[in-house]
């Protein structure tokens, strides 16, 4: 079991966190939740409310879209990984599903201790939306190559 100082560095290597003070980040991470997943298990479901994002520290998570046709694998994300933000920021259900690819150790962050430190840390909030708009960037990007790859496959 991991200790308090561990959790936070394993919160300072996070390039959103990194910038915290130390105190603050020894406060998140006593109010986080060390959780474990096994292979296949869902850290949570495309549709259900979002009270926590999390903190990957020792595995690979899958985000998978569900659709009519079935799951669609759309990422990978892996140790120091921020993720599961979207539906705490925006107050929306959850956008895709998240399920742990191999053996999955987390820190699960409250949505009321997340919005605490970004409400201390302004400078969190603009790193949180860098990463949401690169995110952002790179899925427009692969959707507009599927684009034109289903226009050619159509053409021919």
């Amino acid at each position: 079991m991991a200790t308090l100082i561990q959790e936070v560095d394993i919160l300072r290597k996070i390039p959103l966190f990194s910038g915290i003070d130390p105190a603050k980040l020894k406060l998140l991470a006593f109010a986080s939740e060390r959780m474990e997943y096994d292979e296949g298990q869902n850290l949570f479901r495309q549709g259900e409310v979002g009270d926590a994002a999390y903190v990957i520290v020792q595995g690979v998570a899958e985000i998978i879209v569900e659709t009519a046709d079935g799951e669609i694998p759309v990422a990978e994300f892996k140790d120091n990984a921020f993720i599961g933000e979207i539906a705490i920021l925006c107050d929306v259900p959850r956008t895709a599903t998240v399920r742990a690819k191999a053996k999955l150790v987390v820190l699960k962050i409250k949505k009321e201790h997340f919005l605490g430190l970004i409400k201390d840390f302004p400078e969190l909030g603009i790193e949180v939306m860098r990463e949401l708009a690169s995110r952002l960037s790179k899925t427009t990007n692969e959707l507009s190559e599927t684009r034109r790859e289903i226009d050619l496959l159509k053409s021919s």
